[in-house]
């Protein structure tokens, strides 16, 4: 007894000094109040039981109450005041020692993005608001000993506020929930750093790789009148920085409990509305045939002679989505279509090599003279959807069968010794950019290519992807540069990662299938971390806003990128697959939240959300303070592109087909 007594009492000891308590000696303080038309003043608050106090009288009383992780803060004004409150916890981790997280933003230290977007490459301390991140909190973790601590801000976060500059020391034109959050280099010591409104530092990004002046906002609080502001403080330990996003994700989900958002809007009623953009978007004038599905203009819809097989325009995947559809339904205009497309790339679409012809220009009467193993896994990937469905049909195409053999023989030829792929490359198979992020796209054909022509190159090489996924991505937890028009930290590398690491699990068995389970498991917390878990708050005004859309299941694109979209294509499926294997509802009741909420701006008579036309799915939705070049919070870009959007929502209205092409 006596033995399991010290054990016991060791046990405790050790939680206890691993968890990072937090003292009224590791707080420090201040408010800034700004008279109009004048410079603010910052003032320091000491503490005084409960109270906040500067060195000399103030027009305000402000209170902090520590009730086990609930941090509470209660700010009553003596006479009209514009107030910013701010608050530190100083950690005892060198700051050199740490990294960084703030949902949807900011990971390890944004060393993939260029300087010209948030990283270590401008600061090595960062404040954000609120509105940028997909769950409202910072996170600092000690690599050293596994040691992390968070703050995550709690509110309805109802409101807010236009404001007349992006720069400086701003009013609010009324209420706002927004605050900030960040961390910050303090002597050497990393520390959390958050307040109420808002503020950016050391810069504020207002739009792709441009980053501005520092911004701190004011709010107005009348004579008499209080504002209680809420943070929860965490801490704990992981073994690594995969382990560590792990359970901030699931502290996140479990603080937020994001629940489906009611839409009305049925599985068969959003596909009903989306083939309008199949119909109306079909060009036939040119040797390729396609729906135009990227750089259409948001006001007009009007299509645009560009067929771009991947990426943004998905050309072929919505043709067999187009042709699916249409055969269930008796829709001959949409079956029509579709095979005119497959036929049109069929003789016109392939390379002097053999490869897809990924983006053609007819407007510019030219096409991309660098192709991407992504758009071409893209393509690939399609035609196997489309080339199963025809043969389980009763209909072969032999013809298609030895392009899509040329093209995974091609891959072959190009993958590295160290199993990755070139983002980019020339058709005499020049490398045009060497970087391994783009690898998992090609696992998916290379699996497919396996389990249809029965051949074994195509899996080993789709295995070998995965040792570099698992070498050099996954277990350094550095997912980058996926997506193509940008080079940072972004949503589509983690997700790809984890669709890739499904495909090669439900191909294998025993050992080796959980290894693969294992990898996808790991990959998919990141993805999940893109993705909302709150409920962003618009400005009376802000287009999206007034429509009413729910942020949360939407997911943040990239570092570079600070706008919501509605990728996901497989990923449902995956993380439905996860949820089942390892016992974990939070996955598919995410999935719920992500499926019902992504339906929101669905554009049909009536109910259009500010595109031209209905079934054309918008893009760039626009939620922070950023814009893609136009319009800003609470509108779209000027350009959008509905070929993507519709195949992504198209996808996840489809779940498991994987599952049936790999395993039936």
């Amino acid at each position: 007894m006596n033995s399991k007594k010290i054990t016991l009492t060791l046990l405790v000891f050790l939680c206890t000094t691993l968890l990072f308590a937090v003292d009224k000696k590791q707080f420090s303080s201040s408010i800034s109040l700004k008279t109009p038309g004048n410079p603010a003043i910052s003032y320091e608050l000491k503490e005084k039981g409960n109270a906040l106090v500067a060195s000399q009288e103030l027009p305000v009383t402000i209170s902090r109450v520590q009730n086990g992780d609930k941090l509470t803060v209660t700010i009553t004004a003596k006479d009209n005041i514009y107030f910013n409150f701010k608050q530190k916890i100083h950690s005892e981790f060198n700051h050199d020692d740490c990294q960084f997280y703030m949902p949807g933003f900011w990971y390890r230290r944004n060393l993939r993005s260029p300087k010209e977007a948030p990283s270590f490459h401008t600061s090595d301390s960062w404040t954000v608001r609120e509105d940028r991140l997909s769950t409202p909190m910072t996170s600092i973790f000690n690599e050293k000993n596994g040691n992390y601590i968070s703050v995550i801000r709690i509110d309805d976060f109802k409101y807010e506020a236009l404001t007349t500059h992006k720069e400086g020391e701003v009013i609010l034109s009324g209420k706002t929930s927004l605050g900030y959050t960040g961390f910050e280099n303090m002597n050497g010591n990393a520390t959390l750093s958050f307040g109420f409104p808002y503020q950016e530092t050391p810069k504020t990004y207002i739009r792709k790789l441009t980053l501005a002046p520092s911004i701190e906002a004011f709010q107005f609080l009348a004579k008499g009148e209080s504002i209680v502001l809420v943070w929860k403080i965490n801490s704990g330990n992981a073994t690594d920085f995969s382990d560590f996003i792990k359970q901030m994700w699931e502290y996140s989900y479990d603080t937020n409990k994001p629940q489906p958002v009611e839409t009305g809007f049925s599985d068969d009623f959003v596909k009903e509305t989306l083939t309008n953009f199949f119909r109306e978007s079909f060009v036939s004038d040119y040797p390729l045939k396609f729906n135009s599905g990227e750089a259409l203009e948001v006001a007009t819809c009007e299509s645009v002679a560009r067929a771009e097989i991947g990426f943004v325009g998905r050309v072929l995947l919505n043709a067999f989505n187009a042709l699916e559809y249409g055969k269930q339904n008796n829709r001959p205009e949409l079956v029509k279509n579709s095979y005119s497309v497959f036929e049109s790339y069929l003789e016109h679409g392939f390379t002097t090599n053999g490869f897809f012809r990924e983006h053609v220009y007819y407007d510019r009467n030219t096409e991309a003279v660098n192709l991407s193993i992504r758009r071409q896994s893209e393509g690939v990937y399609a035609m196997f959807q489309f080339l199963q469905y025809e043969k389980n049909n009763g209909r072969n195409h032999p013809e298609w069968e030895k392009k899509l053999k040329t093209i995974l023989d091609k891959f072959l030829t190009l993958q590295s010794a160290d199993g990755s792929f070139p983002r980019k490359f020339k058709d005499d198979f020049t490398i045009a950019d060497e970087s391994g992020g783009s690898t998992p796209s090609a696992t998916l054909p290379l699996v497919m290519g396996y389990k249809y022509f029965k051949d074994k190159r195509y899996l080993e090489a789709a295995k070998r992807t995965v040792d570099y996924l698992e070498k050099e991505i996954i277990s350094k937890a550095d997912y980058f540069s996926s997506t193509l028009d940008a080079n940072c930290e972004d949503k589509e590398a983690s997700l790809y990662a984890a669709t890739a690491t499904y495909y090669l699990a439900l191909i294998t068995k025993g050992k080796e299938q959980q290894h693969y389970a294992d990898l996808t498991l790991k990959a998919a917390y990141f993805a999940l971390s893109w993705y909302y878990t709150w409920d962003v708050p618009f400005a009376q005004g802000q287009m999206i806003g007034d429509i009413g859309l729910k942020s949360r299941g939407w997911g943040n694109v990239s570092v570079e990128n600070n706008h919501i979209d509605v990728f996901v294509f497989e990923f449902g499926s995956v993380l439905n697959w996860l949820s089942k294997r390892y016992n974990e509802p939070r996955f598919s009741d995410f999935v719920k939240v992500i499926s019902s909420s992504m339906r929101q701006l669905l554009p049909f008579e009536g109910h259009l959300c500010g595109v031209a036309k209905a079934g054309y799915y918008p893009e760039v939705v626009q939620h922070t303070n950023w814009d893609y070049g136009r319009n800003g919070k609470g509108f779209y870009n000027n350009i959008f592109a509905p070929g993507w959007t519709v195949a992504s929502l198209w996808e996840l209205l489809s779940p498991g087909r994987a599952e049936k092409f790999l395993t039936k």
